[in-house]
């Protein structure tokens, strides 16, 4: 019956983790096997989809891409992952492996769990949970401790526990994964690299496998063909809320969950009069309100290509994905994440003001 079942990949990490370019890379090192590919966004604006939609792999086509921007997968399973599902395996062509970009705000437990719903267990497994970890991020301390900041945040959010929720959330995605993908790597020394390895190790409660990467360089022959049938093994990936949940019943309280700790918003700037002082100004942007990630297109008047945004923490990419089509309104919209108490206004203005120069 396992042969039967179509493998379904899914992949996680942290915000600008570089799952997306992972995914390009996989599409174009297929080994001819036809790809469907579901992407989920935490926001309005569906980037990450329409990077993917023109990279131009014969093997996952326009029609085999489907996003998901209405939320949180994980918090839209019922309403938005099954019914894409079922679609999917309604199809007279049907994939030979289905690839899952999660949101980077996505704990990713619910949705391998899913995989275990009637309709859907008989006819697809989950080959394998791969998360992608910016190892840069990583060395440089983003995720290690800092109890001033916690306090600050606790001060905040009284709805804030023990942890700040990105910690927990990024340990949830490490604790879920049957892969880990230290991307970056080229960023990060030896000594680095292997500080890295060891924070890992320590933030997971299984022991998955490590590989290192550069720019999303990873064989299909180690991202397919794991064979994990991770939903059979959802009880020993439980995340931070769930193991929360299970001690609050225990003590015959209520625990809620929600994503109440992020905000995401979609600025729109107008067209760049200078994009060297543009991406400049957005480094500034992105570091006095403290964004976690900004991503987007925007539109150079004397340039026929749209222009890519990508930003997390200090560093910002940008490069020239393709034409404008014909029909395209040609303009800059970017989307910005934080934490709940980001100052929407004040981001805005700044964004608009760069595109002005």
């Amino acid at each position: 019956m396992q042969g039967q079942k179509i493998p379904a990949t899914v992949i996680t990490g942290f915000l600008g983790a570089g799952k997306t370019t992972m995914i390009r890379n996989l599409l174009g090192d297929a080994g001819g096997r036809k790809i469907a590919l579901i992407v989920n966004e935490f926001g309005d604006l569906g980037v990450d989809g329409e990077v993917l939609k023109g990279c131009g792999a014969e093997n996952c086509t326009e029609d085999d891409i489907v996003e998901l921007t209405n939320g949180c997968i994980c918090c839209t399973v019922a309403d938005d992952f099954i019914p894409t599902m079922e679609k999917l395996l309604e199809r007279e062509e049907r994939p030979d492996h289905i690839v899952i970009e999660t949101s980077g705000l996505a704990l990713p437990q619910p949705l391998v769990a899913a995989f275990n719903w009637p309709g859907i267990k008989t006819q697809v497994t989950v080959d394998g949970v791969i998360t992608v970890v910016d190892s840069a991020a990583v060395a440089g301390g983003r995720f290690a401790d800092d109890h001033d900041r916690l306090d600050a945040q606790r001060r905040a959010d009284d709805a804030l526990d023990h942890e700040s929720p990105l910690e927990e959330l990024f340990e949830d995605q490490l604790t879920a994964a049957d892969l880990i993908i230290l991307n970056k790597a080229d960023l990060v020394d030896a000594s680095g690299l292997e500080t890295v390895r060891h924070d890992i190790a320590g933030r997971s409660r299984r022991n998955p496998a490590m590989v290192t990467a550069r720019q999303g360089q990873v064989p299909s022959s180690v991202l397919l063909g794991l064979g994990m049938e991770s939903e059979s093994d959802i009880d020993n990936r439980k995340s931070h809320h769930e193991l929360e949940h299970e001690a609050a019943h225990e003590a015959g309280e209520d625990h809620d969950h929600d994503h109440d700790a992020f905000e995401s918003f979609v600025v729109d700037a107008g067209a760049i009069t200078d994009q060297d002082a543009f991406i400049a100004t957005l480094n500034g942007v992105v570091a006095k309100h403290d964004i976690l990630r900004l991503k987007g297109f925007a539109h150079v008047p004397d340039k026929p290509m749209r222009l890519v945004v990508q930003a997390v923490g200090a560093r910002i990419d940008s490069y020239y994905d393709r034409p404008w089509g014909t029909a395209e309104d040609r303009s800059t919209r970017l989307v910005v994440i934080g934490l709940h108490d980001i100052d929407r206004a004040a981001i805005a203005n700044a964004i608009r003001r760069a595109a002005r120069g």
